[in-house]
């Protein structure tokens, strides 16, 4: 039809050439790119379905593993092993750092896809044993008051020493008996190794310190306020009213759990560090107000020989009245020093501390370890004895104010 309708168009006495018709593909490039990639699909579709492989492609290593020797050849090769044995007794000897090369390799069955770890270079099963045990106390720890729990070593009354007396700081206490003393408490340490060096070299180690369980490491500072004669007391993390907005960390002690579970975190914490004369609360303002969860946790630092510190933060606190009924030994802070953390403001609260100390005998403030804190008690302290103020460890203040 295509070829009549070019006669009939052409003009009388012309003639046309034939044009040659261009062959076309039944489908476009774009739909065969469509259907290429449709057949990718449903290949790794089929391979993902049908294919007996449960580690989908995971590179597989295959170890031959070999039965030991019959026992008719261990004497031959007795002597052999011996000297093996021995000349890699002195190869340790030599190089006890060769332990580290130890290395885990993990052999993955490529049927079941079962995976085994096994060590390779590990030392002797009885080094591995000796591994399990717990580290050794820090420096200066009587091993005697420590007891194995579930999270490591904690403080216990034995051989009728107690913590809160093996711990104190050395004081004069009869001196302390005759004029005014104050105590210092500086809390929140352990978290912030720069702020917790400086709290242990600049102050004098009649200064108090408290420490947090938190931090990467609070066990090697709490050691070196220690080598630097400092007392030291253990924070223990409490619920504070508008918990958790204002959440203390982990293993809070919280009114809502049991008495139990509760206690289970306070070991935890008694647990992070060693040498502490005493516990404090560290925030708490529900926790220390709630006579029915405070009771175990006094009850339970009392049968360890442990003292309580409140920071005085809550006024309805009832761990003194609580205290009182274990005969735990107990102080309260008169305030915190560095409220208003000012030069002028630290000033004043450290002038009213002299005041409380004249009027009464005994004088306890808490700081925290900010830099004017530190500086504002350190000139401070340096002018006590002029002032006729002893300045002495939390434990002497406590002691004190029980005999008194």
């Amino acid at each position: 039809m295509a070829e009549a309708a070019d006669e009939l168009s052409t003009p009388l006495g012309q003639t046309t050439v034939g044009r040659t018709r261009r062959f076309r593909l039944p489908f476009t490039a774009m739909q065969a790119l469509a259907v290429l990639l449709g057949l990718v699909l449903v290949g790794f579709v089929g391979i993902a379905l049908f294919n007996d492989n449960p580690l989908g492609g995971e590179p597989i290593a295959r170890v031959t593993l070999r039965n030991p020797p019959p026992a008719a050849d261990d004497d031959k090769h007795a002597p052999a092993a011996q000297a093996a044995a021995e000349s890699a007794a002195k190869s340790a000897a030599k190089a006890p750092a060769a332990a580290s090369d130890a290395r885990t390799v993990t052999i993955i069955d490529g049927s079941s896809g079962k995976r085994q770890d096994v060590v390779i270079g590990a030392g002797d099963p009885a080094d591995k044993a000796d591994g399990d045990t717990p580290p050794l106390a820090m420096t200066g720890i009587d091993p005697r008051l420590l007891e194995k729990s579930r999270y490591g070593m904690i403080p216990v009354i034995a051989d009728g020493l107690k913590p809160f007396t093996v711990y104190a700081a050395e004081a004069d206490r009869a001196k302390a008996a005759r004029m005014p003393v104050v105590a210092i408490v500086v809390a929140g340490l352990g978290v912030g190794a720069a702020k917790t060096t400086d709290a242990i070299m600049k102050l004098p180690p009649a200064v108090t310190l408290a420490f947090t369980p938190y931090g990467s490491d609070p066990g090697k500072l709490a050691e070196r306020a220690r080598t630097q004669r400092h007392e030291i007391l253990l924070q223990i993390p409490m619920e504070p009213f508008d918990y958790p907005d204002n959440d203390p960390g982990p293993q809070t002690l919280l009114t809502t759990l049991s008495s139990e579970q509760n206690l289970d975190r306070f070991y935890w914490h008694l647990s992070r560090l060693q040498g502490y004369a005493g516990i404090a609360n560290f925030m708490g303002g529900r926790f220390v107000a709630a006579d029915p969860v405070m009771q175990p946790i006094v009850r339970e630092a009392a049968k360890r020989g442990l003292s309580y510190f409140d920071d005085g933060s809550t006024p309805r606190s009832v761990a003194q009245t609580l205290s009182a009924g274990q005969a735990l030994p107990f102080a309260k802070a008169d305030f915190a020093i560095d409220a208003v953390p000012t030069s002028a403001e630290i000033d004043r609260a450290l002038v009213k501390l002299e005041t409380i100390a004249k009027e009464r005998g005994t004088a306890v403030g808490v700081a925290s370890a900010l830099p004017v804190s530190i500086e504002r008690l350190g000139a401070w302290l340096k002018t006590l004895d002029s002032k006729g103020i002893m300045l002495v460890p939390l434990t002497t203040a406590m002691l004190k104010s029980k005999s008194g």
